[in-house]
């Protein structure tokens, strides 16, 4: 199992402290955590795109370039980047622009996104998000791989002999798939050969676990390698500490007070609601890692019964002091990831993976790779 450390930059009052940290601060705290991510041997760090509600997540490739630039070996990834609604050429400029700070570490999750609100603010109408990012998807592809690349489309302008500058590091990155609910998502990633990220963050185990698999038929009926099929997995909220109990009456109050702000109608996508509105639910079905570091393990192993994934997702609880949030992360990494790893391994990002030596994976350039020091 791979590990990746997601914020979506949320930022809300802790609803039973009335605790709120500055927008500078957040930023910093966001920073600071993909960096201590990275000392404590996560494999990759992720920042949400939103432009709606609650979050700071509007320019997040502003911030995955400071995190580039301060890192030099975990996985830089997005989670999601919202492509339906943008222009895939800038899409194209930004990411590589990333992916050259950070010498090839860049893997792009796209989606068409889960907040509705978003839609009209970028010309997209309700309903067509999934037509414009299975359309964008193809015209990105073209401008990462292509120079010249001519192209008319709908919800663009056509493009006459354009090569995107900067191009990537080391040939275009890898992109998963984001879905929350939809097979639609599933179908594009199966479709191109590409993974697949499943949310599994507001409903039972089993809606995801039919989401997967269905991931995983069409991929095969499009000929692709199974082997290749890699999965990733999301989480609802990370609460650790050294007794399950302890972790329910520390976080129970705040988690919920969260579902029921978010169960509110106007402040969650329509059907798709928070299933699990007490703690004690929600940490025995539901999509939250709240507990000790044995009961967490054994959450995610769980999932990974039903879900078989290579990569595993989650969040810090953000609305507690950030010292608090990293004493948790060091913790999870020492305590609950070398049980799951040990218990799930996968061939993602070894050399068994067709991405896995992409340049920099451990802090390597082009030329260390080739046995080549600058200056040398």
């Amino acid at each position: 199992m791979r590990f990746q450390v997601l914020d979506i930059l949320p930022h809300l009052t802790n609803p039973v402290t009335g605790r709120r940290v500055r927008t500078d601060e957040r930023f910093a705290q966001a920073l600071a955590s993909a960096r201590h991510a990275e000392e404590f041997g996560f494999d990759a760090v992720a920042l949400g795109e939103r432009h709606a509600g609650q979050f700071l997540s509007s320019g997040v490739t502003v911030l995955l370039g400071a995190i580039a630039a301060t890192t030099s070996r975990v996985r830089i990834q997005t989670g999601v980047s919202v492509l339906s609604l943008h222009d895939p050429l800038r899409v194209a400029e930004d990411y590589a622009t990333v992916d050259q700070l950070s010498r090839g570490r860049l893997e792009l999750v796209i989606g068409k996104g889960n907040e509705l609100r978003q839609l009209p603010m970028f010309g997209i109408g309700n309903g067509d998000q999934w037509d414009a990012l299975a359309e964008k998807y193809e015209l990105l592809r073209r401008l990462w791989r292509e120079e010249d690349v001519t192209w008319s489309g709908r919800f663009r302008g056509p493009l006459d002999g354009v090569t995107s500058l900067p191009r990537p590091f080391a040939g275009a990155p890898r992109v998963w798939h984001g879905s929350a609910t939809t097979e639609t998502s599933a179908e594009l990633a199966a479709k191109w050969g590409d993974p697949l990220f499943s949310a599994n963050a507001l409903q039972p185990r089993d809606r995801y676990t039919a989401l997967i698999e269905h991931y995983r038929k069409h991929y095969a009926g499009h000929g692709h390698d199974p082997r290749f099929a890699f999965v990733g997995a999301g989480a609802g909220f990370l609460y650790l500490a050294g007794t399950t109990q302890e972790a329910r009456e520390a976080f129970g109050p705040t988690y919920e007070k969260i579902v029921a702000y978010f169960n509110q109608p106007g402040n969650h996508t329509p059907g798709n609601p928070m299933e699990f509105p007490t703690i004690d639910d929600a940490i025995e079905r539901g999509p939250v890692l709240v507990g000790s570091p044995g009961q967490i393990a054994e959450k995610i192993l769980w999932w990974h019964e039903a879900f078989g994934h290579d990569l595993q997702s989650f969040s810090l609880p953000t609305m507690i002091p950030h010292e608090q949030q990293l004493d948790m992360l060091e913790r999870f990494a020492s305590e609950v990831v070398p049980v799951v790893r040990a218990a799930a391994p996968t061939p993602l990002w070894t050399g068994d993976d067709p991405y896995g030596g992409r340049p920099a994976v451990h802090g390597r350039t082009v030329a260390d790779a080739a046995g080549v020091v600058e200056g040398a």
